[in-house]
């Protein structure tokens, strides 16, 4: 009998966590995290990781496994979930993907290319030449190192230029030539389920739960990680905020509206990533049975 992986995905914040449990449980399956940042184990607060008592209902994989101060990326994702899976299905027919992250998702159920570890010291000479010189710098370095990607990448999403530059700099060869885009086939079974609710509610939801991780105190998780906030993995909503805060540019209150305003940014860039994947089939996070009712149907 071949295998299912049931993908549970949607915006932060719909409720993705409390369902995975019902459904963990429903099929005799242990869930793997797909979140970029709930991996790290220096982060739990701003990264929503599920409360203990969720943890301990069902086995989970995949956070708090690596510190701020690794590489992680979506292909180490890749790498690590599925021989994670792989050890699940010899014990069930199921297991359960869960998250938001959307690169990280692909992923796992189609594969991405190989691309080198980048050097911690050469990412800090990258982050400090940019620091210095500006995005206008990043933008010309990608052009002398790889003209076929600076022309296809948007330039104003700096990250992303960034990393194309170390990229370059690790392989000595252009990304553009490290890219295939070839999908990888499976052997098991693939359910992608999608989870959304009216837009209103969803951003009602995230400003709440914004407040809710500012009363669990992530302004003293973040002074904690403040020496290290230069690093890739704190570059993140929740984090970068209160830093600016903390580095005396902005108030405290602004700070959390920062982070209420980048979440609702991040949720529907989440969205707008998802809808583009015709194999997700889209529920409510109340509609259990009904999803359930599907998953049967598609199960092999």
């Amino acid at each position: 009998m071949q295998k299912n992986l049931i993908v549970l995905l949607g915006p932060t914040g719909v409720g993705k966590t409390d369902l995975s449990v019902d459904l963990a449980n429903y099929y005799n399956a242990k869930i793997v995290s797909s979140d970029s940042r709930q991996v790290y184990k220096e982060m739990r607060i701003g990264t929503a990781v599920p409360p203990k008592d969720i943890l301990e209902k069902v086995e989970h994989h995949l956070i708090h496994t690596h510190s701020i101060h690794d590489y992680y990326s979506a292909w180490e994702c890749e790498k690590s979930a599925i021989s994670i899976i792989d050890n699940l299905h010899k014990e069930s027919d199921f297991a359960l993907l869960v998250g938001g992250s959307m690169m990280y998702i692909q992923a796992v159920c189609e594969g991405i290319d190989e691309i080198p570890t980048i050097d911690a010291q050469l990412r800090a000479d990258i982050v400090r030449q940019y620091e210095e010189k500006g995005a206008e710098h990043m933008r010309m370095m990608l052009k002398k190192l790889d003209p076929v990607f600076y022309d296809q990448v948007d330039l104003k999403n700096t990250k992303r230029v960034i990393h194309a530059v170390e990229i370059c700099i690790m392989s000595g060869k252009p990304y553009s030539e490290l890219r295939t885009n070839s999908k990888k086939l499976r052997d098991f079974n693939i359910i992608k389920v999608g989870l959304n609710i009216e837009r209103e509610i969803l951003y009602n939801r995230i400003n709440t739960r914004v407040d809710q991780m500012m009363d669990e105190e992530l302004l003293a998780e973040v002074k904690k990680l403040y020496q290290y906030k230069h690093l890739n993995s704190l570059n993140t909503v929740g984090y970068k905020e209160l830093f600016q805060y903390l580095d005396g540019e902005i108030t405290l209150e602004i700070a959390v509206d920062l982070i209420k305003r980048d979440t609702r940014r991040y949720a529907k860039k989440q969205i707008s990533w998802f809808k583009r994947d015709n194999e997700i089939q889209w529920f409510e996070p109340k509609q259990k049975d009904e999803i359930i009712d599907y998953i049967n149907r598609k199960k092999i």
